[in-house]
């Protein structure tokens, strides 16, 4: 294992990120890590490894920023963690335009404005290892309430599957990190938002919704350090997966959607195959 490494980390303040950083100092890493909130990042340690950022991630002018100071702070960026992220509740019909497009700008766009400022530092060394905080929403989307936060995950999954592609002849590596429920601060109000203009009718979306704020909540069965030790572990490895699925229960919905669709492509197969020339 080489702690030689330099992580840079966004959405580092709390969850996963947090969970990440701390791990990584203990193991003597070097880390760069953002957030909006740099007097929380600051808490985390005070030592010559860690570089605390603040940072807009929709601001391509304040990522590339950040991204420069590691360079300049560490000589090199060797991981990047594409972390930063909320969930957005509400059935489809209930957002508005403007908070579906704030659940992508953060999500997604987010994620490729750092993406698109760290490689060509990555491709001028011949190495990298990105990692893209999904979740199994990005597999399976038979989640009632949370259409858009599926959207924005399953948009991680195709990007990040053809960016693996693409950066390959470079000596880079993608992993599309997808966790199950695990016991972060994710749903909490801080990370998930709810829509301004609720619609009585749809009463399987509050189910849904409330059942997380009230129930999944402080109750979720994964352990946020084992992920982290999983994430810095498939970055030690000469051939890491491109799809790390996180907890049973993830592994457990993947499953079940890949019987789904084999069922169905077996019984819609003639139709299927009955639309050549």
């Amino acid at each position: 294992m080489s702690t030689n490494k330099v992580w840079f980390i966004t959405g580092a303040s709390r969850g996963f990120g947090r969970d990440l950083v701390t791990q990584l100092l203990e193991q003597g890493y070097r880390v760069a890590a953002t957030s909006r909130n740099l007097d929380e990042l600051r808490k985390i340690a005070n030592e010559d490894n860690f570089l605390p950022l603040t940072a807009d991630l929709g601001t391509e002018a304040s990522v590339a920023k950040a991204i420069a100071d590691t360079v300049e702070r560490f000589g090199r960026i060797d991981v990047v963690v594409n972390n930063a992220g909320y969930g957005q509740v509400g059935g489809l019909e209930e957002l508005s335009d403007e908070e579906s497009r704030a659940n992508f700008d953060i999500n997604v766009f987010g994620l490729l404005n750092v993406t698109r400022q760290a490689l060509p530092y990555l491709r001028k060394q011949g190495s990298g290892h990105i990692l893209n905080i999904s979740s199994i929403a990005g597999t399976i989307g038979s989640f009632p309430a949370f259409g858009i936060y599926c959207a924005t995950k399953f948009a991680v999954n195709g990007l990040s599957e053809s960016l693996a592609e693409e950066v390959r002849p470079f000596g880079i590596k993608v992993t599309i990190v997808a966790p199950g429920y695990f016991r972060t601060s994710f749903l909490s109000s801080g990370s998930m938002s709810t829509p301004k203009k609720e619609i009585a009718e749809y009463q399987n979306v509050r189910e849904t919704q409330l059942a997380h704020q009230q129930h999944y909540n402080g109750n979720q069965p994964g352990d946020p350090v084992k992920a982290a030790q999983a994430m810095i572990k498939i970055t030690e490895v000469e051939n890491p997966p491109l799809h790390l699925f996180l907890g049973e229960d993830a592994l457990g919905l993947a499953e079940e959607k890949i019987n789904r669709l084999t069922t169905e492509m077996k019984e819609w197969r003639e139709i299927t195959v009955s639309t050549g020339f």
